[in-house]
């Protein structure tokens, strides 16, 4: 028995070695080029799954108190605190928000959701960014249809009549079929998108003016991950009913699409990251919809040398895309060391986008 016992011992703690090991693989996966090996790119996709099965093996360990086994997961765990902070960080609300702080709201509408109008004549959506008390709306997939039965540009700017100032611009290579929008309380100075590869999908760099300071921002929209409904109802199937060989094929038809979507997203990031290194003014704030997790290579090249405000000031998973059961943070905003955010969060109380908006309070810090 107890040889038996040894050998169990032994497949556990190899069990355990494995299982960490692929922690730590999947967690610094992001330094993989896409480029060059786009499915090895996606494997920060898995980073919550061997979280958990490492936690659940120094669970283990702790209750049959076989405590130096314990350090091995607890190892895994210190070598990658800096992607579990990112991933699913804990901070405590303040209420004491610098007094010049100034609320930033990112969110991808959808297209208004349609640009269709309810019976009172109302959108949703339009309604939500009215009343959300945000200075700063930065809104991706920007959609509105000239006639009397949708929302129309004017119905937008009636409503959000306290953003004086606003630019929207088109992006990709397939015009007028993607538009991006920001609508400020401060001064926009100048528009222009950024240019890389892709139909549908763009970046916009603006310059406000807030209070003293020129503030550099870029609001994003990158590739996605090109999963038609069909692909969806592949993936949703394959959670209801988990069998073999409908997961196998389920599982290479998707890897094939995140792979090469990933591979696209890494032109753009890598785009987007030489702007950000040649900018003109120091403050800088990058936001949007990056279509990737906090644990890719899109993430960390745009965010580099950046902070990350969910990170910084937000709390748990963040998830901000709420369609089929894809559960992870897409939508990001991103600063430079010259600001700091607060409060910042993803707001689940509106459902009528594929998107939830992301928010923060920031406050230009004093030189």
């Amino acid at each position: 028995m107890r040889h038996f016992g040894n050998i169990l011992f032994l497949v556990v703690i190899l069990a355990n070695a494995l299982c960490t090991l692929l922690l730590l693989l999947v967690a610094y996966s992001p330094h993989i080029a896409p480029t060059v090996h786009p499915v090895e790119s996606c494997m920060g996709l898995t980073f919550p799954i061997f979280l958990v099965l490492n936690g659940c093996f120094l669970l283990f360990w702790l209750v049959v108190q076989k405590y130096k086994a314990a350090l091995l997961p607890l190892t895994g765990f210190l070598l990658c605190t800096a992607q579990i902070r990112l991933y699913i960080p804990i901070n405590f609300r303040t209420d004491a928000l610098p007094e010049a702080s100034f609320k930033l709201l990112s969110y991808n509408i959808m297209g208004f959701n349609g640009a269709t109008k309810q019976a009172d004549g109302t959108n949703p959506i339009l309604t939500y960014l009215q009343k959300s008390g945000a200075d700063i709306l930065c809104l991706q997939e920007y959609i509105t249809i000239e006639d009397k039965r949708h929302l129309t540009q004017h119905d937008v700017e009636q409503a959000l009549k306290a953003y004086p100032y606003h630019r929207i611009l088109s992006v990709g290579h397939n015009k007028g079929a993607n538009k991006m929008a920001c609508y400020s309380k401060f001064p926009i100075l100048s528009a222009r998108t950024l240019s890389y590869p892709s139909d549908y999908n763009g970046s916009v760099l603006y310059e406000l003016k807030i209070g003293n300071d020129t503030v550099t921002l870029i609001n994003n929209h990158l590739e996605s991950n090109k999963l038609t409904l069909e692909d969806k109802a592949v993936y949703t199937e394959m959670l209801k009913d988990p069998e073999k060989e409908k997961v196998k094929s389920g599982l290479r038809l998707l890897v094939r699409k995140l792979a090469e979507a990933s591979a696209i997203r890494a032109v753009q990031a890598d785009s987007i990251a030489s702007h950000i290194a040649r900018r003109s003014h120091p403050a800088l704030i990058v936001c949007g919809d990056f279509n990737d997790t906090p644990i890719s290579y899109t993430h960390r090249v745009i965010a580099r040398g950046l902070d990350d405000a969910f990170a910084q000031s937000g709390r748990g998973l963040g998830i901000s895309y709420n369609q089929n059961k894809f559960y992870f943070r897409i939508d990001n905003i991103l600063t430079s060391k010259e600001l700091r955010s607060y409060n910042c969060m993803v707001d689940r109380s509106i459902r009528e986008s594929d998107h939830y908006p992301i928010a923060c309070y920031l406050s230009l810090q004093k030189k």
